[in-house]
């Protein structure tokens, strides 16, 4: 089995300040044909909670080629670890407007959720990878979620309201396509306006150790714990770790949008191990307490 290809600093970082990572064409054509076979022919297996994620798949089945695909991996142990706990998996299938039609429902989006309602952690985190087997068009609706939105807990019902937020996105996405997904962002699945089905494939999976500088960490660089000057934008790195968990969504409030800054640099406290870690002064400034 080929080595695991992890994460690096600044995908980490996308992913502390948006809660979600693209990855397009990750999983080869053969694969995905496979995988639509088994879902067409209701073969996708049931396995219990709490296994561990090693042993979740039958070894050659093709499922466990998709998971131990060398990036599908490292992008598991970057943010999880090497040896993950199982939570479950379910195959989302969105029909067309004619399967509701012949059968006198109405077609419906699924509401704005978040999956982490009862889950206070912060400093730890699931993940959830998103497999999409086959294109997904703009018409076919695929999941919506708002990027950002992962570290502002709320109740799912209360945000079940809001169907169409400022920045939310609708995976667009050729087959093959992995979304890494914090297990606290706000998403829901769209109306499929096609004539053809559209499949998703979702598994949760929860971590077993430290989520600590569990990626490739050659890239991080002394200078990315260090203040720079502030305010001065266009002499900034667009790639700079601090320009990364600093970058606003369009959700954002003028003022109060802030708040989710303070959240991303103490995720990414708990990410590099470094209580001290400060971007653009924001914790540091209201951390200044003389004795």
């Amino acid at each position: 089995m080929k080595k695991a290809k992890l994460l690096n600093s600044r995908q980490m970082a996308n992913f502390a300040a948006r809660g979600f990572l693209q990855f397009n064409s990750l999983v080869p054509a053969a694969l995905n044909r496979s995988f639509i076979k088994a879902a067409d022919a209701n073969r996708i297996p049931q396995v219990r909670a709490g296994v561990a994620w090693s042993d979740a798949y039958a070894k050659n089945s093709t499922l466990f080629k998709v998971m131990r695909l060398p990036a599908v991996a490292g992008i598991v142990q970057s943010l999880v670890g090497k040896n993950p706990i199982f939570d479950h998996h379910f195959l989302h299938v969105a029909m067309p407007p004619a399967f509701f039609a012949k059968r006198g429902r109405e077609q419906r989006s699924q509401t704005t959720h978040q999956d982490s309602t009862i889950d206070p952690r912060f400093a730890n985190f699931d993940l959830q990878l998103l497999y999409f087997p086959h294109e997904v068009t703009a018409k076919m609706g695929g999941t919506r979620f708002i990027p950002g939105t992962h570290l502002r807990k709320v109740s799912e019902a209360s945000v079940g309201r809001y169907q169409n937020m400022v920045g939310q996105q609708h995976v667009v996405c050729p087959a093959g396509t992995v979304l890494a997904m914090h297990h606290g962002i706000w998403h829901g699945g769209g109306i499929n306006r096609t004539s053809k089905r559209r499949l998703m494939f979702k598994v949760r999976l929860n971590p077993t150790e430290p989520q600590c500088r569990l990626w490739d960490t050659g890239d991080l660089s002394e200078e990315a714990g260090e203040q720079r000057a502030i305010f001065w934008a266009d002499k900034q790195d667009p790639e700079h770790i601090h320009s990364i968990l600093c970058k606003r969504e369009e959700w954002f409030e003028a003022d109060t949008g802030r708040l989710e800054y303070l959240n991303r640099i103490r995720f990414w406290r708990n990410l590099v191990g470094d209580p001290t870690f400060d971007a653009d002064y924001w914790l540091t400034r209201i951390e200044n307490m003389p004795s």
